[in-house]
């Protein structure tokens, strides 16, 4: 499809009106609860991060804590999470930085955000956009897999398809467009069984339709309408 600025303008408003309420699904309550939850996230489900950041934050509810925390009890806090132990090296790591790089505080540049430890580009990307509102698309296995469908990009690495969505959109649309992307991947663009019958975008889709290979999968979807199902269970990995 020839992606035209009318058209992404039509496909920003279908999106808007399917996931009005679409917002990040991590539980925080500043910066620093932000980037500890989206550092578990990797590889987690955000509801699994939900359940184990109370308690958590009740035993490390700062950088100074966490920068002391002994592995082992760490570890046990967070192994439900999993890669528990690079985790929690991480996040030590991450407490230390804080209190002797910027005074306890989790910095808003995204040069010295991205310098710390357990912190890539995704997971900058979603502190930057949630906790300071710093224009940014963190492009996750939902957003990569929604993008490469919509033939909106047809790279293959997350940096690169961030790269063809920030082109391609304003500035000002790429926080609401992460979180309406996210949402619909995990309510309609699933990974194994997207439901493409009742698929609020369809209509901009060539491989919803059919019409190409599913570059996920590599298989085509069928083109024929389905009977209309009920969306999957919600995924809530970030």
């Amino acid at each position: 499809m020839r992606w035209t600025k009318a058209r992404l303008a039509q496909l920003q408003e279908r999106l808007g009106s399917a996931y009005p309420d679409a917002r990040c699904a991590l539980e925080y309550r500043d910066p620093f609860e932000l980037v500890v939850a989206t550092i578990l996230s990797a590889q987690c489900t955000d509801t699994r991060v939900n359940l184990t950041t109370p308690a958590l934050f009740a035993r490390y509810p700062d950088p100074a804590t966490l920068a002391m925390a002994l592995p082992p009890e760490l570890e046990a806090l967070i192994h439900t999470t999993g890669f528990f132990r690079n985790k929690a090296r991480n996040l030590i790591g991450l407490g230390q930085a804080l209190i002797l790089k910027h005074q306890g505080r989790v910095p808003s540049d995204p040069v010295e955000l991205r310098a710390l430890p357990g912190v890539g580009q995704k997971t900058a990307n979603v502190v930057l956009a949630n906790a300071f509102g710093v224009p940014a698309l963190a492009v996750d296995t939902h957003i990569f897999r929604v993008a490469r469908r919509l033939e909106l990009s047809a790279a293959s690495t997350p940096e690169k398809v961030e790269a063809d969505l920030c082109r391609l959109f304003p500035r000002a649309a790429w926080i609401d467009l992460h979180h309406k992307f996210i949402w619909h991947g995990r309510r309609a663009c699933g990974a194994r069984k997207p439901v493409c019958g009742i698929c609020p975008i369809r209509e901009f889709c060539a491989t919803g339709q059919g019409k190409i290979e599913d570059p996920h999968t590599g298989q085509r979807l069928e083109s024929a309408d389905p009977e209309p199902v009920r969306a999957p269970a919600q995924d809530l990995t970030l």
